[in-house]
């Protein structure tokens, strides 16, 4: 038992060195190799979630990009549809006022036409009649006859909107609108800044005056709706729609003061009668 116990003593003794260091390194370079794979299974997460990340944003951009682009075209078409109304509303507004020039140009011709035929009727009437009653008489209707064409030619010297309407400068203008009866006319002043005053169907507010510059601003309330019109100028007309109406009505501004304006507002019979039918 004893000489076993020696040799094995003697076999343990002579193992190599070299095999533990082998195993320790080997061991070693496990590790390392475990540390390396591990962070580069975490760079690879870390890559990864970048570059989701910077996906999604692209992503996102593409999107916000893609709405834009959707907005600026439907600014474009509305841009586009307000231009063609534009257009066509000037074209048809230059066509309405070449009409009204060549209407009035008309009545003029007319109306000279008229004064040179009847002059020459009464010239000849007066040829030969030789009554001093009779003469009297034709002088009286010669009279009345100029007193028309003056108003008449007071009429043509008479501004124009664009709509073709005559602009009244005055109260005198005014009746002798009245007196045509195409429209009704109702004359107000305001002398007071932020003062409503109800005229017609409609509400008239002054905002405010600029008497070196002749210039004024005004709210009007229409059909539960507030529009205002800023720095317009003394007998500039406003024109504007009531609802239900197909002719505009008309707001002109005569005098402009210190916190003051006295004008008239003018609508057409039709609008009037409608009004006066509701009513009832």
């Amino acid at each position: 038992m004893s000489d076993e116990r020696q040799d094995i003593a003697v076999t343990t003794e002579g193992t190599p060195r070299w095999l533990g260091l082998a195993v320790v390194a080997l061991a070693a370079v496990s590790l390392v190799a475990l540390g390396v794979g591990w962070s580069a299974v975490n760079h690879s997460k870390a890559v990864e979630q970048t570059a989701a990340a910077e996906a999604k944003t692209q992503q996102h951009n593409a999107e916000a990009l893609s709405q834009r682009l959707a907005q600026a075209e439907d600014s474009s078409a509305q841009v586009q549809g307000q231009l063609s109304v534009v257009t066509d509303r000037m074209k048809l507004t230059r066509g309405e006022l070449a009409s009204a020039r060549k209407q009035t140009k008309l009545i003029k011709d007319e109306n000279q036409k008229q004064l040179a035929a009847m002059e020459s009727s009464m010239k000849s009437e007066l040829a030969t009649k030789a009554s001093a009653e009779d003469v009297n008489k034709l002088n009286g209707d010669v009279s009345g006859v100029k007193s028309d064409l003056d108003a008449t030619k007071n009429n043509l010297q008479m501004a124009r909107g664009e709509f073709g309407t005559l602009i009244a400068r005055n109260h005198e203008d005014i009746e002798q609108l009245r007196r045509m009866g195409q429209r009704d006319y109702f004359e107000f002043t305001i002398d007071k800044k932020g003062t409503r005053q109800k005229v017609g169907d409609l509400m008239v507010e002054l905002r405010g005056t600029n008497q070196k510059k002749n210039q004024f601003t005004v709210a009007l309330y229409v059909d539960d709706t507030r529009f205002e019109k800023k720095n317009r100028s003394s007998n500039e007309p406003i024109y504007f729609y009531t609802r239900g109406s197909r002719t505009p009505l008309e707001l002109v501004i005569n005098q402009v003061g210190k916190d003051r304006i006295v004008g008239y507002l003018s609508v057409p019979k039709s609008n009037t009668t409608a009004a006066a039918s509701g009513g009832s």
